[in-house]
């Protein structure tokens, strides 16, 4: 069931507000929720700062079989350090299947579409459908793509799920920042195969 929240007013209020607070006031609304993370760059501080105000969480993982091994590096080293409450999902293919059946295809061929939805969109259904969140936490932030730039601190996704972006408006800089002050890694190399571009969407946040 979805909760009834005024977007506008609650985004308005929470401009500038530190992420904690954000944070502390959506755990209120339900015990239903997860917290996403591709153990990208920035990953390290949404999932830092959950581990000093919701540790148990359920962080949601995609694992598109296609990670550099510096990002699963990186996400042992955080699993490890925060003692995450970590659910990885993985595609129902193997990954030799896949390329047998598709190849590799870059995002202007037209098996793209099956290839993102194999590698990430169908074990993120299966993450939600296990789940059954009511609040979803992503590290989506403005200007990453045009459609995060379109949304706010809170939204609903199709489903109406409420997704909270605690570090919405903030900076590369600011996020940094963050890293250097709690001595936490950056994944420089992380890599999407689904999003190919930085800019491009990965098909997660289009749900």
């Amino acid at each position: 069931m979805a909760l009834n929240i005024d977007l506008d007013y609650y985004n308005k209020q929470f401009r500038g507000i530190p992420p904690e607070e954000i944070i502390s006031w959506a755990l209120q609304l339900s015990q239903k929720r997860i917290v996403t993370t591709s153990f990208g760059k920035y990953s390290a501080v949404l999932l830092n700062t959950f581990s000093t105000i919701d540790p148990g969480i359920n962080v949601v993982w995609c694992d598109t079989g296609y990670n550099l091994p510096e990002t699963y590096e990186h996400a042992s080293y955080l699993t490890s350090l925060l003692n995450l409450n970590l659910n990885t999902y993985v595609p129902r293919e193997t990954k030799a299947y896949t390329e047998h059946r598709l190849g590799f295809p870059t995002i202007d061929q037209p098996e793209h579409a099956e290839f993102s939805d194999i590698v990430k969109l169908e074990p993120f259904r299966r993450a939600l459908a296990e789940h059954n969140p009511d609040i979803w936490f992503t590290n989506i932030r403005i200007r990453q793509t045009e459609l995060r730039s379109s949304k706010d601190i809170l939204s609903f996704s199709k489903d109406g799920i409420l997704k909270v972006s605690p570090f919405y408006y903030w900076t590369d800089d600011e996020l940094d920042a963050y890293l250097e002050e709690h001595n936490l890694p950056k994944n420089s190399t992380y890599f999407d195969p689904v999003k190919a571009l930085e800019t491009r969407e990965c098909g997660i946040h289009l749900q």
